[in-house]
C-alpha cells in the first residue's frame, strides 16, 4: 500500500488553499477528489465575492478568519495575477425600518475588527449608484470579486510547484485509523484503492459529514447534522447600472438577494434560499417572480423580462432553518482526540475569502497534533 504524510479529501477552494499551506511546509500531499474537476460544486457555484467581514458574531472564526483571509486573499491575487477588483459594496435600507439593522451591523463590523464602514443617507447613496432606492446605505470599500476559478488553479499550481499531487475521480469509500494515521478505501475509475496517510483532512465541502461519520475512532457525537440550503441566481439580461454590489440587510440563513458583478460587469442576482432534501442544481424559472419583487426594493427601475435562469449552489449547513446561523467548526486533535485528523464542517460563505486564513488554521492544527 502506498502511503504518503498528508492527505486532503477535497479540491474545492478550501482543500485547495490548505493542500498549498501544507505542500509548502514541506508536508508530502494527495489531494482526493471524487468528481472529474476541481471545484464542482460550491466553490464554483457562489458569488465570487471578496468579503470584508463585517457580519459576523465577535470571537467567531467567520469574523477572524474572514477579516485575516481577506488580506491575505487580494495580496496572493496581486501577487498572482489573478484577476479581482476592490469595488466595494453598498447595504441598503430601502426604508426607515431598517436602519436598527444597519447600525446593528456596522456594530458587529467594528467588534471584528472592520473599520472602514461609512454611512451614506439617499443622496449620497444616489450619487454614488444613480438608479439605486434607498434611505440610509452603508458603504463597505473593502468588499471584492474575484474569479474563483483562477483562483483555484492557482492554489492549486503552487501547491503542485511544490510537490502536492492531485487525484481527481477518486471517491473515499472507507476510513481506517491505526497506529500510523489512516488508511483510505478509494474507487478510482471503478477500481479499489488503498492509501496510507499520517495526516488527513476532511475538506469535503457538502460531503464531509458522511465522509467524517466513516471514520473509525471519531465518535458520533463529533460529526454534526447537515442540512442544505439551495441558492438560485438569475442573470440580468441588460446592460447593469450600477458599478458596486448591492446587498439588502441579511435574512436568517444568508445575505437576502443580492447584487453582485462578474469581472466584466455582467449583474446577477442571488442568492435565494430554498431549503432542500437532496442537490439539485436546476434553477426553477418561476422564482424569478420573488426575485424581480424583492429587487425593486431597492431597484425600482428593473425592467420587466430583464431576469433570465442563470445558476445555483447548494449552502452545507450545520443547524435548520429558522435557527441563528451556525459558525464554521474546524475540528482538530484537541477537539475529537483522533491524532492527525481535521475535519471542516459548515464551510460556506464567507469560506472563499477565508480559505488563506482556513489554511494557515489547518496548518496549525496538525503542527500541534504533531508537536
Amino acid at each position: 500500500m502506498e502511503s504518503v504524510q498528508t492527505v486532503v479529501v477535497g479540491a474545492g477552494v478550501v482543500g485547495l488553499a490548505i493542500a498549498r499551506a501544507l505542500a509548502r511546509s514541506g508536508s508530502e500531499v494527495v489531494i482526493v477528489e471524487a468528481n472529474d474537476v476541481i471545484g464542482a460544486e460550491t466553490s464554483s457555484r457562489n458569488s465570487e465575492v471578496i468579503h470584508a467581514g463585517i457580519y459576523y458574531p465577535q470571537g467567531s472564526l467567520k469574523a477572524r478568519l474572514c477579516v485575516e483571509g481577506r488580506e491575505r486573499l487580494y495580496a496572493f491575487c496581486a501577487e498572482r495575477g489573478v484577476s479581482h477588483r476592490n469595488c466595494g459594496k453598498l447595504i441598503v435600507a430601502p426604508d426607515s425600518k431598517q436602519l436598527g439593522e444597519l447600525e446593528r451591523i456596522e456594530q458587529r463590523a467594528k467588534s471584528a475588527g472592520v473599520d472602514d464602514l461609512r454611512w451614506l443617507d439617499a443622496a449620497q447613496a444616489r450619487a454614488l449608484e444613480p438608479a439605486l432606492h434607498c434611505e440610509y446605505a452603508l458603504l463597505s470599500p473593502g468588499t471584492g470579486i474575484v474569479d474563483s476559478h483562477g483562483l483555484m488553479l492557482a492554489y492549486l499550481g503552487e501547491a503542485q510547484d511544490h510537490g502536492a499531487m492531485l487525484a481527481l475521480k477518486s471517491r473515499v469509500c472507507a476510513v481506517e485509523a491505526d497506529v500510523d494515521g489512516f488508511r483510505l478505501r478509494l474507487d478510482v475509475l471503478g477500481e479499489s484503492y488503498e492509501l496510507g496517510c499520517r495526516e488527513l483532512v476532511n475538506a469535503a465541502g457538502l460531503g464531509a459529514n458522511s465522509l467524517a461519520r466513516q471514520i473509525e475512532g471519531l465518535g458520533a457525537d463529533q460529526v454534526p447534522p447537515l442540512y442544505l440550503a439551495k441558492g438560485s441566481y438569475f442573470s440580468l439580461a441588460a446592460r447593469c447600472p450600477f458599478s458596486r454590489l448591492i446587498y439588502p440587510v441579511p435574512n436568517e440563513a444568508g445575505l437576502g438577494v443580492h447584487l453582485t458583478l462578474d469581472l466584466a460587469g455582467q449583474g446577477r442576482f442571488g442568492p435565494d434560499v430554498e431549503w432542500v432534501d437532496a442537490i439539485d442544481y436546476r434553477v426553477d424559472p418561476a422564482r424569478c417572480a420573488g426575485f424581480s419583487e424583492e429587487i425593486r426594493t431597492w431597484w425600482p427601475g428593473l425592467p420587466d423580462a430583464a431576469l433570465q435562469p442563470a445558476y445555483s449552489g447548494v449552502r452545507p449547513k450545520l443547524v435548520p432553518a429558522g435557527e441563528p446561523a451556525a459558525d464554521f467548526r474546524i475540528d482538530g486533535p484537541e477537539r475529537h482526540g483522533v491524532p492527525g485528523l481535521v475535519n471542516l464542517f459548515g464551510i460556506e460563505s464567507p469560506g472563499l475569502t477565508a480559505s488563506l486564513a482556513i489554511a494557515e488554521h489547518v496548518r496549525r492544527a496538525l503542527a500541534g497534533s504533531a508537536s
